[in-house]
């Protein structure tokens, strides 16, 4: 009797709750049986990494723009404003000619020259709360370097940071799975707030020009002629976005992560700071703060014998993908010594691949860098990293840091 064919079995569909509730526990379970499984907002969740790497630049998908949030019910206001104007969400020339204006600032050689600068901020904020004996490392250190660093880009006053870092945290809620619609109103408001702040900063350069990153913006939006008003404020919420949330929740994982080992991770890159980029980009990989990349069925796409439909939300899983032992060898343990290539696959690829990648290692480089420099050791005692969320961008609880 011949044995039955599994792929007569279909995925599971999957509620948010059981998402959220244990995602690599249930990964693990499910990635060498099913490569993929479906959402209950119609989404599918890829899950082996070799799928999840074709696939993101794979031409029979696109950039999800609108479906997301509209298959959440969301079809006017702000929310689609934002999503409708980002280069987040778009594809082909219209996302080709919001990112050009950006793309040359955010180069690698131009974030490396701002490293310096970065860790001189890590230290400044470290020698501040040395003396109180503790620190909240998610507010006042993981969430304070990535708002300065690109506040700074920006050219926004230092005094404005905490109100400009508070709309942005705010906003950058509708890019998480977390929300419910009890959020809406907060977020809708945030994003006007945010946009007219942002809108108030360019008409700004545009009549004083200042020979820095926003003034060559409104520059260059200005020459090419392009872009709308609001394309033009949207790019720069949109920088404002990826600058913060992913960086503020990935440095707290990834000294979260280090602490929770009981001083042997902690020590053993003490001994070795020629480790640190391979400590981030472990970090990364064994619990990305960004869960996923979005994309969409542009065609039927077949695997291992299932196939997701034309026209279907899919979110390619950096969560399981980067936990898959197909490619990563004994994956749930943290390795300095782990080959992980030049291009780091949590921050996506093709013309996709995330504009802030260099700024990000380089936050995360030097935030971890200035820990260790510290004449004490940092301490989490009894706590435990918490990371919630199985796609987008994913939060991070508090972890109070204690000097030892």
């Amino acid at each position: 009797m011949p044995l039955p064919n599994r792929n007569t079995v279909a995925p599971p569909l999957l509620s948010f709750a059981d998402l959220n509730a244990a995602p690599h526990k249930l990964y693990r379970e499910l990635r060498h049986e099913f490569p993929f499984v479906q959402r209950e907002d119609g989404a599918f969740l890829v899950l082996r990494a070799h799928d999840v790497q074709a696939l993101v630049s794979d031409p029979r998908t696109r950039q999800i723009e609108t479906e997301l949030v509209r298959a959440r019910g969301i079809t006017s206001g702000p929310v689609i404003e934002l999503v409708s104007n980002s280069l987040l969400f778009s594809n082909g020339d219209t996302h080709r000619r919001r990112r050009q204006p950006l793309s040359r600032s955010f180069a690698f050689r131009m974030m490396e020259g701002l490293r310096a600068k970065v860790r001189l901020l890590a230290e400044e904020l470290l020698t501040l709360k040395l003396g109180d004996g503790e620190m909240r490392l998610r507010e006042e250190y993981a969430a304070a370097i990535p708002a300065i660093a690109i506040a700074a880009i920006l050219g926004i006053p230092r005094c404005d940071v905490p109100v400009f870092t508070a709309m942005a945290y705010r906003v950058s809620k509708i890019l998480t799975t977390s929300w419910t619609q009890e959020d809406l109103p907060d977020i809708e408001a945030a994003i006007n707030e945010l946009s007219a702040y942002v809108a108030t900063l360019i008409d700004d350069r545009r009549k004083r020009p200042q020979g820095d990153f926003l003034s060559d913006y409104v520059a260059s939006v200005d020459q090419a002629a392009e872009m709308s008003a609001a394309e033009a404020v949207m790019q720069i919420v949109s920088v404002v976005l990826g600058g913060t949330d992913t960086t503020r929740a990935a440095i707290v994982i990834m000294v979260g992560l280090l602490l929770e080992q009981r001083g042997g991770l902690w020590q053993a890159l003490r001994h070795r700071p020629t480790m640190v980029a391979a400590a981030v980009a472990e970090s990364l990989r064994i619990e990305p703060a960004v869960a996923s990349i979005p994309r969409l069925a542009s065609e039927d796409i077949s695997l291992d014998g299932h196939v997701i439909p034309t026209g279907r939300p899919v979110l390619l899983s950096t969560m399981s993908s980067l936990r898959d032992p197909d490619v990563f060898a004994d994956p749930d343990h943290f390795k300095f010594s782990r080959p992980m290539g030049k291009w780091h696959p949590v921050f996506g690829g093709g013309e996709h691949r995330c504009l802030g990648e260099a700024l990000a290692r380089v936050e995360m480089e030097e935030a971890l860098a200035a820990l260790l420099n510290l004449p004490l050791d940092p301490e989490i005692g009894d706590q435990r990293l918490r990371v919630h969320g199985h796609a987008g961008i994913r939060q991070v609880d508090e972890l109070i840091v204690q000097w030892r």
